[in-house]
């Protein structure tokens, strides 16, 4: 998606505001429209301001706040200072969100996350609970990333050991080059394996065959393409992957105190996380309803933009 060429209605401009965080890095916030503030995180990969789309209709109503997760989009030059991305990310939202509610002297306001995205919401909520978030679209996101005896709704699900095993590989393939700052500087068989993987992750992450062929269209590179392809995010995205093979994130213990509405908005046929155990977390929260969409994968807005747009706005509404 090409931000640049989307045309955005002059009298709701739009700024990217920075706000501090506690090691002193300045966290920059892509910011629009009037009135009610929103917030909404992006997911793995992906630049904040590909919501740009789904809230052009509603910015005469809204001010929607997109910040961008250290390593992507805006913050793609941005490092992670700690192993756990997600506890950093968390840590990163809340002042974020504190910022917000003080600018527009509110208590609370309401928040959309998809993928990793709404994996960092859960770990808000288990480091600062719900008081400043007066309700939650979860995107098809479950709070366990690893399959466990009492849980094997985890990330992949039954595929889970193969493609950890798929990920590990590469990783353990990247890690003599962590010193190599440039993508161009790599062998080219690790380019390829780096850009076969992160294609391979796309694919599962979608399920209508047209999105599909969007994203073979947009991951291709023959040989001369990649070979000059400077891929400037690919550390950072290892660096994510790395963590979410090692860190047993479990976040189920805060779904008892997650006590304000929660809407899970589910792709029944996610390849990343089975409908079946995401509507376990639903019954797990305590004021919680599930909208599947029955034709969609893990990545709602690609798969049904429409349906995604519309329950947005009713969720905003």
């Amino acid at each position: 998606m090409k931000i640049n060429r989307l045309s955005l209605p002059t009298h709701y401009p739009f700024k990217t505001i920075y706000i501090a965080a506690a090691d002193g890095t300045q966290l920059p916030v892509s910011v629009i429209g009037n009135g009610q503030p929103i917030m909404m995180l992006h997911a793995y990969g992906m630049d904040a301001r590909e919501f740009l789309p789904f809230i052009v209709p509603l910015l005469s109503q809204y001010q929607f706040y997109l910040p961008h997760f250290r390593g992507f989009g805006a913050a793609k030059d941005i490092k992670l200072t700690q192993f756990d991305f997600v506890r950093e990310y968390a840590d990163d939202t809340n002042l974020v969100i504190e910022h917000i509610c003080l600018a527009h002297k509110v208590e609370s306001l309401p928040i959309a996350a998809i993928s990793m995205g709404a994996l960092v919401m859960w770990s808000y909520f288990t480091y600062f609970g719900v008081s400043r978030v007066s309700r939650y679209l979860n995107i098809d996101q479950s709070p366990v990333i690893h399959n466990q005896s009492d849980w094997h709704g985890g990330l992949f699900g039954d595929r889970q050991q193969a493609l950890f095993e798929i990920f590990q590989e590469i990783i353990d393939k990247t890690l003599p080059y962590a010193h190599v700052e440039r993508f161009t500087h790599l062998p080219f068989s690790l380019k390829r394996c780096v850009t076969d993987v992160e294609r391979l992750f796309s694919l599962l992450s979608v399920s209508r065959p047209r999105s599909k062929a969007l994203v073979k269209i947009l991951t291709h590179q023959n040989d001369h393409k990649l070979a000059f392809y400077d891929h400037s995010t690919w550390q950072h995205k290892m660096r994510c992957l790395q963590a979410y093979l090692a860190i047993p994130y479990d976040f189920r213990s805060v779904t008892a105190d997650v006590t304000i509405p929660v809407v899970s908005l589910i792709g029944a046929k996610s390849e990343l996380y089975d409908f079946k155990w995401q509507q376990k977390i639903t019954k797990m929260l305590p004021n919680a309803t599930d909208i599947i969409l029955p034709h969609s994968g893990h990545a709602v807005p690609i798969d049904e933009p429409i349906q995604f747009f519309k329950i947005l706005k009713e969720f905003l509404q």
